[in-house]
């Protein structure tokens, strides 16, 4: 019974849950508007999703919020990417994964995005803002041993 579970416990849940539903929904957006991109032998979905949409622990949580902080402010946008083999399928979950988020005509902000482990899967992300423009968001993806691959997607942030 639902009440039974301590509070945290269905906190993380709903969270992982809610997650991989936007995930889910940001990998469906993104294959029908070209945010999928292959390079190097990987495969990359990209989403974006509004920060608000993100919940953290409570304020009176132990655990740490995601990357951080949860940014409050009407232009802030979470990334997140999956990273996939693209002859296998395979999540790839070893890699250090950057992205580079440049408007038109404007030099970027960069970040390391960091792992986030959801249900067993690994996805990628971190908080950018994100304001009115049409962005190129370059993902640099770095596996061990391996040389850096890079990705670059546009993204139009006009609507």
């Amino acid at each position: 019974m639902l009440s039974s579970w301590p509070m945290k416990t269905f906190t993380g849940v709903a969270s992982a849950i809610g997650m991989c539903l936007m995930l889910w929904m940001g990998v469906a957006v993104a294959a029908e508007d070209a945010n999928y991109k292959t390079a190097g032998g990987m495969a990359a979905y990209l989403g974006v999703v509004p920060a608000e949409l993100v919940k953290g622990p409570g304020p009176h949580s132990a655990e740490r919020p995601m990357h951080g902080r949860i940014p409050k402010g009407q232009h802030e946008y979470h990334i997140v990417v999956a990273i996939f083999d693209a002859r296998t399928g395979a999540r790839i979950s070893d890699a250090t994964v950057s992205a580079k988020i440049s408007g038109l005509g404007l030099s970027g902000d960069q970040k390391v995005l960091e792992p986030m482990k959801i249900a067993d899967t690994v996805t990628y992300g971190g908080f950018f803002n994100l304001t009115r423009d049409i962005y190129t968001i370059r993902l640099t993806v770095q596996r061990p041993g391996a040389q850096p691959i890079s990705l670059d997607f546009r993204y139009d942030h006009r609507r």
